[in-house]
């Protein structure tokens, strides 16, 4: 045990190990947040959905050799976000089967992109990191790190002051719009944050495994939880105590990065769901 602690001391020492930690932090309380709200909504989907729409964006921009590619997949992924529920309103196509379109059309796209015109030579190597998460997270410069504070602290503003208002959208919809609120306003700024984290969270987690930061911390905090206020705290910690212990295990295990967060948040969901049903009985 001390030998794992004195081994975990040395990485900590190390700046671009502090730099992880910092972005994992914050990445998975932004996730965490909204997960509550889009599980409510039954918009879970969407996630998945979005992830797929930046992993196109990406490749796009991969392609074009932009300097920086956020200039690029931000931009796409809110529109994308702003079109699907401008789509799923309309009820042209339902919302369910749009962010299928988009979803599987981005990612095939993205691969027939890289794979066509892509002059890496590791071109398998670049896609399995953005689809599931790299060392890239490892990499992070000071600059890219104040970014992503910047960018988690507008999202958690928003949260905040407009928590009251998200929170009458969520459940109930038709006496939020009958209270004066405008639910489509709010629904779309739910829209946009959620394009915004999972821009951030691509670096963390991969494309394909963003769901499990935006979902599992909210299924597990509703097995113990039924108040929105409590789910929304438990969720924020469980997201965080698992960011944390993924990037632990997989700076100390050598093991992927995406992955082990993801399999964390998977074995907190199982506990708190052994725990709900012993709680229960």
């Amino acid at each position: 045990m001390s030998a794992l602690m004195e081994k975990l001391a040395y990485y900590l020492a190390f700046p671009f190990v502090r730099y992880a930690l910092i972005v994992g932090i914050l990445i998975a309380l932004c996730a965490s947040l909204l997960g509550v709200t889009l599980v409510l909504k039954r918009f879970s989907f969407m996630g998945d959905g979005l992830s797929h729409v930046a992993f196109g964006a990406l490749a796009i921009a991969a392609i074009c050799n932009l300097s920086n590619q956020m200039l690029l997949v931000l931009p796409v992924t809110v529109l994308c976000a702003i079109a699907l529920l401008y789509t799923g309103q309309k009820q042209r196509i339902h919302g369910d089967a749009a962010i299928a379109m988009v979803s599987v059309g981005a990612l095939a796209l993205g691969y027939l992109g890289m794979s066509l015109f892509s002059t890496s030579p590791n071109l398998s190597g670049d896609i399995c990191s953005t689809l599931f998460g790299s060392a890239s997270i490892l990499t992070l410069s000071a600059t890219e790190v104040w970014l992503c504070v910047g960018m988690s602290v507008l999202v958690l503003a928003i949260f905040v002051l407009f928590y009251h208002k998200l929170f009458s959208v969520t459940f109930d919809e038709d006496f939020a719009q009958a209270s004066g609120i405008r639910v489509r306003l709010y629904t779309l700024l739910i829209a946009v944050v959620i394009a915004l984290v999972i821009v951030l969270a691509m670096k963390l987690v991969g494309s394909l495994l963003i769901s499990a930061l935006l979902i599992f911390p909210a299924l597990a905090a509703m097995r113990l939880f039924k108040s929105f206020r409590a789910v929304t705290v438990c969720a924020a910690i469980f997201s965080v105590v698992c960011a944390v212990v993924g990037l632990l295990v997989s700076i100390l295990a050598g093991t992927p990065v995406g992955p082990t967060i993801a399999a964390a948040d998977i074995a907190g969901f199982l506990i708190f769901s052994l725990i709900g049903v012993l709680t229960r009985r």
